[in-house]
């Protein structure tokens, strides 16, 4: 699992089937004081997060294919949550 802030949309003209009804998303791996940390991650989006929205994505391509319905499918990162608050004396 990592910390990371929504970066924008995936638009495409063809995706793989099992994407069909999701909505994917970039999203910038994040330290905990908010600077960027290592590649970008394009994941499932389930929970209709918000550009710039702190997020808490998974790596577990297992639960990503489980949830799209499709044990062939490429899905290897998902958003798991929405970060809603921060800690208190961790700066954003």
């Amino acid at each position: 699992m990592l910390l990371a802030r929504v970066e924008g949309n995936v638009v495409a003209t063809r995706k793989h089937p099992s994407f069909e009804g999701w909505r994917l998303v970039i999203c910038q791996p994040i330290s905990a004081m908010g600077d960027a940390e290592g590649t970008p991650q394009i994941a499932i989006d389930a929970h209709v997060s918000f550009m710039h929205q702190r997020v808490v994505i998974s790596s577990d391509g297992g639960a990503a294919r489980k949830a799209v319905g499709d044990d062939k499918s490429p899905a290897r990162w998902m958003i798991i949550g929405i970060v809603d608050e921060k800690e208190p004396g961790v700066p954003v």
